[in-house]
This record gives C-alpha cells, sequence and structure tokens, in this order.
C-alpha cells in the first residue's frame, strides 16, 4: 500500500518539478524565477504549506486509515480506492499486468524525482536540467 502511494505521488512529482519551467500560476508570490525548494519555501514562508499540511493530513485519517484495516481485512486490494473502474481490465492476467507496470514505473518515479532534486540543489538551475 505504502510503495503504491508513494509511487504515485512521485509520478505527480516528477511532473511537477519540469512544468513550472514552462508554465506559470497567477500570483505575485509565485511569479520570478526559482527551483522547486525555493517555490517550497515560498509556500512555508506565506502559510500555505500548513494548510495544505492539514487538509492532507485530514484526508489521510478519514480516507487512509479505513482502508488500511480493509486491506488488512482482506476486503480490497492494496492502493485499490475504486477510481477509474471503468478502465480496469476484465481479464486477470492484463489486470496483473497493469498493476505490475503501476509498481514498476512508481520505483522509476521515486528514484526520478530523487535525481531531479538532487540536481536541482547541486546545479541550482530548474528543469530541464540541461545544464
Amino acid at each position: 500500500e505504502a510503495e503504491l502511494k508513494h509511487g504515485r505521488m512521485c509520478m505527480l512529482a516528477s511532473i511537477g518539478m519540469v512544468v513550472p519551467a514552462f508554465v506559470r500560476v497567477p500570483g505575485e508570490q509565485f511569479q520570478g524565477s526559482y527551483t522547486g525548494w525555493e517555490a517550497h519555501d515560498r509556500l512555508v514562508a506565506s502559510g500555505a504549506m500548513g494548510q495544505i499540511l492539514l487538509f492532507v493530513g485530514l484526508f489521510e485519517t478519514l480516507a487512509g486509515i479505513p482502508a488500511c484495516v480493509a486491506t488488512m481485512n482482506g476486503d480490497r486490494e492494496p492502493g485499490d480506492f475504486e477510481f477509474g473502474g471503468i478502465f480496469k481490465p476484465t481479464d486477470p492476467v492484463q489486470l496483473r499486468r497493469k498493476q505490475n507496470a503501476e509498481l514498476k514505473n512508481g520505483r522509476l518515479a521515486m528514484l526520478a524525482f530523487s535525481g531531479q532534486v538532487t540536481q536541482a540543489v547541486l546545479t541550482g538551475h530548474d528543469a530541464p536540467f540541461l545544464y
């Protein structure tokens, strides 16, 4: 369950490291040229990071704990939140193949995000990390 969740978050985070180099969010506090960790520091200074932490923590408590209990009782598969079930293959072999692909892509995303952050800190440059 935790590996799937971290993999999914790192897939989003890897995209989130690249997109700000090409797209800017409206608002004066978000303008300027800064790298990923500087954006984090700006959100902490403005107080927005505390609000994000509060809501994510609340969601994790209200949705995550019952999901883990249901997984341990055998009522659901790890990482299956019944979201996007229409796209889920009906063939068990294809379903297992897709689940393995998601797990492996999540593992790759965890390494990719670690590499992106490391390179951004060491070089001081943002995406596309060509420096």
